[in-house]
């Protein structure tokens, strides 16, 4: 399992579908910084194909005041929750 990372959201960037698309059935994704964005109900749309595999990181979501925010179907994560992510990925990409 790849555990990607993205920093941006959908409405500013495209790099969201590379990431996509680089992923396998089995690959994770955590959305940080701005990224958090993606993770809103009026984003979620761009993320239906890895229902169950998307993450947020609450300190960003909270450092942007979106907190309590997130779609449903993405599961937030704290920094110890980030840190078990990488610990139980192969190996991390990040995509900026």
């Amino acid at each position: 399992m790849i555990l990607h990372i993205l920093n941006r959201p959908p409405s500013s960037s495209l790099v969201y579908r590379d990431a996509l698309a680089a992923m396998d059935a089995t690959d994770r994704l955590l959305l940080i910084e701005d990224g958090v964005l993606g993770a809103l109900t009026a984003q979620i749309r761009h993320f239906q194909a890895i229902e169950g595999r998307l993450f947020a990181l609450r300190e960003d979501l909270s450092a942007r005041g979106l907190e309590g925010q997130c779609d449903a179907s993405v599961q937030v994560v704290d920094v110890d929750g980030f840190v078990t992510l990488t610990e139980e990925a192969d190996k991390t990409v990040s995509w900026f």
